[in-house]
């Protein structure tokens, strides 16, 4: 390995960690929750009321990566998401362990 490959491995292993440690940004109108899956999608558990998903529904995993309704494994998973204009959920983020100890959304 030349110097010039180490200094860039260098850099990365130093660099990664932090870039890995910003929080996510969510929009202020989110709210937090604990989802539950129901039996058939678009159907949802949010704190225990069935709600739906809208049709362009995105769930984004704790690695920010996006995941299909019928993926989702478990039950009151920690979740911060938005609702459509109709009252339909449009966005879930389903959180980290150190991103649910953070405050919920204040909803304005």
């Amino acid at each position: 390995m030349n110097k010039r490959h180490f200094l860039l491995a260098l850099a990365a292993a130093i660099a990664l960690p932090a870039l890995a440690a910003e929080p996510r940004p969510f929009p202020p109108k989110a709210k937090r929750g604990l989802l539950t899956p129901a039996y058939a999608a678009p159907d949802v558990y949010i704190d225990g009321k069935l709600r739906q998903l809208s049709p362009a529904a995105r769930i984004f995993n704790d690695d920010n990566l996006t995941v299909v309704p019928n993926a989702l494994e478990g039950k009151n998973i920690v979740v911060n998401y938005t609702e459509d204009l109709n009252g339909d959920i449009d966005r879930v983020w389903i959180l980290t362990a150190e991103e649910a100890r953070l405050r919920a959304p204040v909803i304005r």
